[in-house]
């Protein structure tokens, strides 16, 4: 369970004491879901962005040819059916391990951990200061502050509207009410492509994030235990 704290006691010499602590910041199904996704989320896009190659448009109000030319070296697949092939093969990855971490994080409670709830309105613009206008740091008194969890809040709802969108394409006509939603198939494929770039600059923050905030956020990735935060758990 996350939270958990441990202190290593150990002399400096013979006048000075200090203690270490150590935070168990990331349970290992959260790890694991985590690195998962992660893979995922790459072919998902380079996979995706091949699929887009074989038809570089969004309809008829829209530019018909070349409305992006992207690098066949940078997409996934070779062609039109190998990139579909391992689209679909990763989205249902993508959906498992959605559907698993959205589990465990309800049924343990460690949601409170990222969950962007009211309460953590007034905290957005202190941090945006920080952040962009080289503000003051807040406090630090969680795990998460309040700029983080509505990052993390956000992108785990453009991942359901990944999925929501990407089955409108899929299955036209099976989810047909999705697609309608969207305002139509054509529709539905602008929101998928959207969606995906709004993911990519979620993952642009978040790697700045992980470098700004030093390698102890990298390693309790892998680990779970954070050394030395800055806030204390208890």
């Amino acid at each position: 369970m996350s939270g958990a704290v441990i202190e290593i006691d150990g002399a400096k010499g013979k006048e000075s004491h200090e203690t270490a602590r150590a935070v168990y910041e990331h349970p290992l199904p959260v790890r694991l879901c985590h690195w998962v996704n992660s893979v995922a989320l790459f072919v998902l896009v380079g996979s995706g962005l091949q699929i887009f190659r074989a038809f570089p448009s969004f309809g008829a109000k829209i530019p018909q040819k070349d409305l992006l030319h992207w690098p066949k070296s940078l997409a996934i697949g070779g062609w039109l059916g190998g990139a579909l092939q391992w689209h679909l093969t990763f989205m249902w990855i993508y959906i498992a391990t959605g559907l698993f971490y959205l589990g465990y994080q309800i049924f343990s409670g460690n949601y409170r951990q990222v969950l962007f709830l009211p309460r953590d309105i007034p905290g957005v613009w202190p941090m945006v200061k920080h952040y962009f206008f080289f503000g003051a740091k807040p406090a630090v008194k969680e795990a998460y502050n309040s700029l983080q969890k509505h990052a993390y809040t956000t992108v785990f709802a453009l991942g359901v509207l990944s999925v929501l969108t990407g089955l409108a394409i899929w299955k036209p006509v099976q989810f047909s009410w999705l697609a309608w939603l969207m305002g139509g198939f054509h529709w539905a494929r602008v929101w998928h492509f959207a969606i995906m770039w709004a993911i990519l600059l979620f993952v642009f923050g978040h790697l700045v994030m992980v470098i700004l905030h030093g390698w102890n956020n990298f390693v309790s990735m892998l680990t779970g235990w954070k050394k030395d935060p800055e806030y204390d758990p208890r």
